[in-house]
């Protein structure tokens, strides 16, 4: 076996292991979803933007719970949905909208749609 023969056989093998690792965490992340659960992995909080929850993200009480006691002082919280009256977009569906042209503006594009309700 040549020198290239063994370069091509090891990039071969090597794009295997990494086809084979990449669907297996593709397929915990597919059944994590379809279990109703989101990895941690896959929301880092680092980003301007919360995608799991249509809201930006120094306002996601959802995602930081140090938020919550604020928004329940000012009066916006929503009981039955345990996240703020202002990002319950199951009570107030045309709040995701008003989220929504917050992204548009700075991104141009429209957001992701909430993973989480």
């Amino acid at each position: 076996m040549t020198v290239r023969n063994a370069f091509v056989w090891g990039a071969i093998v090597m794009l295997s292991i990494s086809v084979a690792a990449c669907s297996k965490s593709s397929e915990k992340a597919a059944a994590a979803l379809a279990d109703g659960k989101v990895a941690a992995a896959e929301h880092t909080h680092d980003g301007w933007w919360c995608s799991e929850h249509g809201v930006p993200e120094d306002v996601c009480a959802q995602c930081d719970p140090k938020l919550v006691a604020d928004f329940k002082a000012k009066g916006d919280w929503c009981e039955k949905h345990n996240r703020p009256e202002s990002q319950c977009f199951i009570c107030h569906p045309e709040k995701e909208a008003e989220f929504a042209a917050l992204y548009e503006a700075k991104y141009g594009a429209k957001p992701p749609k909430p993973e989480a309700m």
